[in-house]
């Protein structure tokens, strides 16, 4: 008998479902661009089979965010297995102008028995989607989300999804966690993520979304937003609000085993295989979804999809094309689906492509005259956008790995050029009419650019040296020999590959210097072997800027034959610092320096105290306002052979005192916030650091809201370190400190640390209160005030109570509320019963103000 009452309560369950059940399970809003301003836009929902409300749904109210809304009507209505049905309304709209665009679509309930949504048959279900219309950033694509938002699941087993996103434009994605929304557009009251006896959570970048693990049976609805990023601007979102059952099932899910990463060159073709067993030797199938099965030229597994027990094998092939070639990673996500008695399990996982292009070929590089002519052969790849040149002195030996592009900086090459010219194939350096520095052997690298800013791997490095047909300038020194007296030695190589036939002799160099207005000839040398000379017209010790110097080669029969690169003095600079001298040097020298000694004076001598590879240099352990004097010595040589080696050169000399001029660090702060009170206690410390600071006082700024100016409003000493913020009107904002030493050095400014308006309680209402006069819960009020302060993170409210008959008996905009159970109007008492309510909640968050609602039910007992 009680068998019987058990059927006949489930059947009558089953039947009110489908009477007030309007099947909505899951639900995404898509676009796709078809010319100017004309968006194609695509809803694609899953209901439930057997609801009669699943067959009249012929079309949906949609909103397209431009102030307008339409019916959108269904195209397709195809049954699922498992009682789902797929729904796809589809239509075009042209939309007004530049702008970001919240799509957005609400159908009236949801399925009967959500978990993790009180009530969900009368919660309607709410999905948007942004689309951002920027001429500048170029027309754009919605994700797409290849994976259905129905999936299954057993307590106690992690569950793990992927909605196996590709977006046409491959602009790059993120994934994160957002609340189901409900009538409106608003949070749903009561709305909880599943429980999990770990954590639930998505990655924000490979879009899984994990559940570990689920602890109780059941339907449950979870939503994600997948936002596209182009040049690191967001350029559009999609909300999936997707839906999972949960069952008491004695199931594993498959296992998939692959490489987690490919690499290929564009023209090659990738090919890996793929296997998915069942731990518990069920049938398994496994098939793939993704970017690579979606271009020109897709990719494909074979045999699509694959099935077998326990194991299922596929291989995946792609015969990649230049047009593949992309600076984002391409995602292939497996699917394997079991064959189970009880619940069918799934598992995901991904796989990333690199599609890189090949090299520029055949790379070379020849001198002529102050230049060097580069010449290459194109990669085969006619969709690039031009070319980068790369050039350093010397040879690197550098060639990229398998996966390498670009060319990285530890190859110590510099970009030189650009090239917005893909049929390019040829460039000259000049050093932009510079000319080039002979007895320099100078090596260059070559990578294709494409459209969204990948690279091609590195060409061949090829290296070439201009003819030394010309003087070289190699010293341009203080004199060693007497510092103090700040005359400049200067000395040049000769040229070794002159042509006396082209140019003959008798030859004669020209001495200039370059720091006036005019050049100033200071040298006339005869011969080509008259290559030094010494500068006694200036004191190098006086002078705050490098002088330069330049050598032209004369031919008393033909004429000028060129002018030698310029060449500047090593002028040292000096900062001080607390209780330390930083020195740092120009190294702007036709050749390479490659270390510098640094020199202190310590009595009447110059004593080495250090060495640097980096043109700078920190003395420390020095005593604050005491002078000390210093000069420097670079050794630098040229990269090719010929030279005098090292090449040394000796700095002016230069005094300076140390001075304590190091701000403190930034402080660390805490802020913890006192709800009932309304305050908040700003707690500050020092960090663990080398700032050697005294600090004397700190500076409190606070900020009302993320958009506004912060404001100094306090000053303490250092010895209180903390600081307590009252009198507010609410506890939301943001703070940082400053701290000061005893000489006035500020420090930058603390992290700051901002409290919004869920660091209380939520605004809740009880249910019931007693305006007997006793002195114990005679009004109605908050939930647990005074305990904590609804009015630290409320602005106001707009609550409206009614009696039965819908007549309103009581409004405030306070909200401690304060109801004592009086009709508001004629003041007499609210007779003993239960009274309804809706409350609109508006916290003070700190973007701006936060609504949110409240309905329910108050009974009074007197």
């Amino acid at each position: 008998m009680q068998a019987k009452r058990l059927i006949w309560l489930i059947s009558l369950f089953l039947c009110s479902w489908e009477l007030h059940a309007t099947h909505q399970r899951a639900a995404e809003i898509t676009y796709r661009w078809i010319q100017g301003l004309t968006y194609e836009i695509t809803i694609t929902m899953y209901t439930y089979t057997p609801s009669p409300a699943d067959d009249v749904r012929t079309s949906l109210p949609i909103r397209w965010g431009d102030n307008t809304m339409s019916d959108i009507p269904r195209i397709t209505f195809q049954s699922l297995p498992e009682n789902y049905t797929l729904n796809v309304y589809q239509m075009n709209h042209t939309f007004p102008g530049n702008g970001s665009y919240v799509i957005s679509v609400e159908d009236p309930n949801r399925n009967f028995g959500v978990v993790n949504i009180p009530n969900s048959v009368n919660v309607p279900i709410y999905v948007e989607s942004t689309l951002v219309i920027n001429t500048f950033l170029g027309e754009n694509n919605s994700v797409q989300l290849l994976n259905a938002p129905i999936d299954q699941g057993c307590v106690g087993k992690t569950y793990v999804h992927n909605p196996s996103a590709y977006d046409p434009d491959n602009d790059s994605l993120s994934f994160a966690l957002v609340n189901c929304r409900g009538s409106q557009g608003l949070e749903i009251p009561g709305y909880t993520l599943p429980m999990a006896s770990l954590s639930f959570s998505i990655d924000s970048q490979t879009g899984d979304l994990v559940w570990d693990t689920p602890i109780l049976q059941g339907e449950y609805n979870v939503a994600f937003e997948i936002t596209e990023w182009r040049n690191g601007t967001k350029i559009g979102s999609v909300v999936r609000d997707m839906q999972i059952l949960i069952g008491a099932c004695n199931n594993n899910p498959p296992v998939i085993s692959l490489n987690e990463n490919h690499c290929v060159v564009a023209g090659e073709q990738l090919l890996f295989e793929i296997n998915a067993t069942d731990p518990d030797n069920n049938t398994v199938t496994l098939s793939a979804s993704g970017a690579p099965f979606e271009v020109d030229n897709p990719a494909a597994i074979i045999p699509d999809p694959a099935t077998g027990t326990p194991t299922a094998a596929t291989t995946f092939y792609w015969n990649t094309s230049c047009n593949n070639v992309s600076k984002n990673l391409y995602i292939v996500l497996f699917k394997a689906k079991d064959n189970h008695p009880e619940v069918n399990l799934t598992t995901f996982k991904s796989t990333s492509i690199q599609v890189i292009a090949p090299p520029v070929e055949n790379l070379s590089a020849v001198s002529a005259g102050n230049g060097i002519n580069l010449s290459w052969q194109s990669s085969g790849c006619n969709n690039n956008k031009g070319y980068y040149i790369y050039r350093r002195n010397g040879n690197s030996g550098f060639s990229p790995t398998d996966c390498q592009t670009g060319v990285p900086a530890s190859a110590g090459f510099n970009r030189i050029a650009v090239i917005d010219d893909p049929s390019a194939q040829l460039f000259r350096d000049d050093d932009s009419g510079q000319g080039l520095i002979p007895g320099v052997e100078y090596c260059y690298l070559i990578t294709s650019f494409f459209e969204d800013g990948s690279e091609s791997k590195a060409s061949n490095e090829s290296c070439a040296s201009l003819k030394r047909d010309l003087p070289v300038m190699t010293h341009v020194s203080n004199d060693s020999l007497q510092l103090t007296a700040g005359r400049v030695l200067l000395a040049w190589a000769p040229p070794t590959e002159l042509d006396m036939n082209q140019f003959p002799g008798p030859y004669r160099y020209e001495l200039r210097r370059l720091d006036t207005p005019e050049p100033v000839l200071l040298f006339t040398g005869v011969g080509l072997n008259d290559t030094l000379y010494t500068d006694e017209s200036v004191n190098l010790n006086e002078k705050t800027l490098a002088l330069t110097y330049e050598v032209s080669l004369i031919s008393e029969t033909t004429g000028l034959i060129g002018i030698s690169k310029p060449a500047t003095s090593v002028l040292l600079h000096i900062a001080p610092t607390d209780k330390a001298l930083r020195l740092s040097w120009n190294d702007n020298f036709p050749w390479t320096i490659d270390s510098t000694e640094i020199f202190r004076k310590e009595g009447d001598l110059f004593i080495k105290t250090g060495s640097s590879q980096n043109g700078s240099y920190l003395d420390t352990g020095l005593q604050n306002d005491r002078s000390y004097t210093y000069y420097v010595r670079t050794s630098g040589s040229y990269s090719t052979s010929g030279f005098v080696t090292p090449i040394l050169n000796y700095s002016q000399i230069v005094s300076a005192i140390p001075k304590d001029v190091v701000a403190p660090c930034a402080p660390l702060i805490k802020v913890e916030t006192n709800c009932s009170q309304v305050s908040n206690l700003i707690q500050i410390s020092k960090t663990a650091d080398s700032c050697d600071s005294d600090i004397k006082e700190y500076q409190i700024y606070y900020s009302r809201a993320t958009s506004a100016a912060f404001d100094l409003i306090a000053t303490i000493p250092a010895a209180d370190a903390s600081f307590l913020h009252d009198g507010i009107d609410l506890v939301t904002g943001c703070y940082f400190v400053k701290a000061i030493d005893t000489t006035g050095n500020i420090s930058e400014a603390s992290e700051a640390q901002c409290i919004d308006w869920d660091s209380c309680p939520l605004y809740e209402l009880p249910n019931v209160f007693t305006p007997n006069s006793d002195l114990y819960n005679d009004t109605f009020i908050p939930l647990n005030y005074p305990a904590t302060n609804p009015k630290a993170n409320v602005n106001r409210i707009e609550l409206n109570i009614f009696n039965r008959w819908g007549t309103v008996v009581f409004q405030t905009a306070d909200p401690l509320i304060n109801w004592d159970g009086k009709d508001q109007q004629t003041g007499t008492d609210c007779a003993q019963g239960t009274y309804f309510y809706t409350c609109k909640i508006f916290f003070q968050s700190l973007d701006g103000q936060i609504e949110q609602h409240l309905q329910g039910s108050v009974t009074i007992v007197r």
